[in-house]
């Protein structure tokens, strides 16, 4: 069988194919998948050699550096997460033909409602190559076929993965396509495919996501760029909250799901503000604020009105102080991106009120952003966090990979 990127085909040709490796995806059985995903996970891993190789030459090429150079690297330790994040798909429950609902009708019609496979399932990303593994492995687990557009600096990755995985023996024909990542058309090719392509999903950063949203023709589920938050209240547990803002900025700043604003109750600023940020500055991190903040805390530097929207992914956070829980909220609000917000507080009201009026996908009390992720949810791997309300919000995986359809069984009823 063809591997994936080897093949010299047309973008057309590619989603062609991928159609009709749908049609036999949606009729495998729940044990021919699984069989399938695990055999991908031991691939991987017996492949690491020349994943690693392919990566040090991106890596050579991309010319990053900081926490986008570690979006791209790929090591032995993260082809074996992979491999066991492919396993954990595998054990998980298949939703393809779970039955939702059923019900029988009084003139004796049998409805029921049941998930099925969204079909062909396109995804464009940017230099993560984990992604392609994530996104494949989560289609194939849902009966559905996969189109891969990655970013340019992760070619050569991307090209070693999706191959590895495609010629696995009994993965179908064009169930797992890679496009060709050096052009931009390819990308309009995809998003634009009606007839051929069921969903695109595009993850990355807000420009990604912009374009794809602006010019698609496809549906979109859109993942969300991560301008999160986190309040400080007045009732909070100090200690608890430098441990929660440090983690949330400071353990993996390059992903979306990382705190990059930091509101601060007014009444426990003078306390709180100057040793956060001093512990902020010594873990690296380049600390914004308003001038309330900068008066506070030594070594914050002015942030202008864009920083309240910029998602910075590295190690940059913007400091606010705020007279209130109603301010914080509304700051939230007008700001956010929806993707995670926090408040630290002791004060269970203050908790709930912030729960139920911050209109993101995650809102959390008293833990850190860095848990919207569909692993900590219990998911497994995730095709990324929508931010938007239909089809599917926050983190998306499995079920949310599947669409729905009445089988309705009949003994000779008419409609009068």
């Amino acid at each position: 069988m063809a591997g994936a990127a080897t093949v010299a085909l047309s973008t057309k040709e590619k989603l062609e194919r991928a159609r009709v490796a749908s049609a036999v995806l949606a009729q495998l059985s729940t044990q021919e998948k699984n069989r399938l995903l695990l055999q991908i996970a031991d691939a991987l891993e017996a492949g690491g050699a020349n994943i690693l190789r392919a990566n040090e030459e991106d890596i050579k090429r991309s010319g990053l550096f900081g926490a986008m150079r570690d979006r791209l690297l790929m090591t032995l330790g993260r082809i074996s997460e992979m491999a066991n994040a492919v396993r954990e798909v595998a054990a998980l429950p298949d939703p393809v033909n779970e039955v939702l609902e059923e019900w029988t009708r009084p003139n004796g019609l049998r409805i029921r409602k049941v998930r099925v496979p969204l079909g062909v399932v396109g995804i464009v990303y940017e230099s993560r190559p984990n992604v392609t593994v994530d996104a494949a492995m989560l289609a194939l687990k849902a009966g559905n076929a996969v189109v891969l557009r990655g970013g340019k600096e992760a070619a050569l990755s991307n090209q070693a993965l999706a191959e590895i995985m495609a010629q696995v023996p009994g993965v179908p024909a064009g169930a797992v396509q890679l496009l060709d990542s050096s052009t931009r058309d390819t990308v309009q090719e995809l998003i634009r495919a009606r007839g051929l392509v069921d969903v695109v999903i595009p993850r990355g950063g807000a420009a990604l996501i912009s374009y794809v949203m602006e010019h698609a023709v496809v549906p979109v589920i859109e993942t969300g760029a991560g301008n999160c938050h986190i309040f400080v209240d007045e009732a909070a547990d100090l200690e608890m909250a430098n441990r929660i803002v440090l983690n949330a900025k400071t353990q993996r700043p390059s992903v979306c799901n990382a705190a990059e604003k930091l509101l601060v109750h007014s009444r426990i600023a003078a306390a709180f503000a100057a040793p956060i940020v001093r512990q902020l500055i010594e873990a690296g991190v380049e600390v914004r604020g308003d001038s309330e903040s900068r008066l506070l805390a030594p070594g914050v530097k002015i942030a202008t009105e864009e920083d309240w929207d910029e998602e910075y992914l590295r190690l940059c956070i913007a400091v606010r102080v705020v007279s209130s829980l109603d301010e914080a909220i509304e700051h939230i609000n007008r700001h956010s991106t929806r993707h995670s917000e926090v408040i630290v507080t002791s004060n269970e009201a203050n908790a709930r009120k912030f729960l139920s009026l911050v209109d993101s996908a995650a809102v959390y009390w008293n833990a850190s952003t860095r848990f919207t992720d569909g692993g900590e949810f219990g998911f497994g791997a995730e095709m990324g966090v929508s931010t938007q309300k239909l089809h599917c919000r926050g983190p998306f995986a499995l079920r949310e990979l599947t669409s729905t359809k009445y089988q309705i069984i009949g003994t000779g009823q008419i409609r009068s």
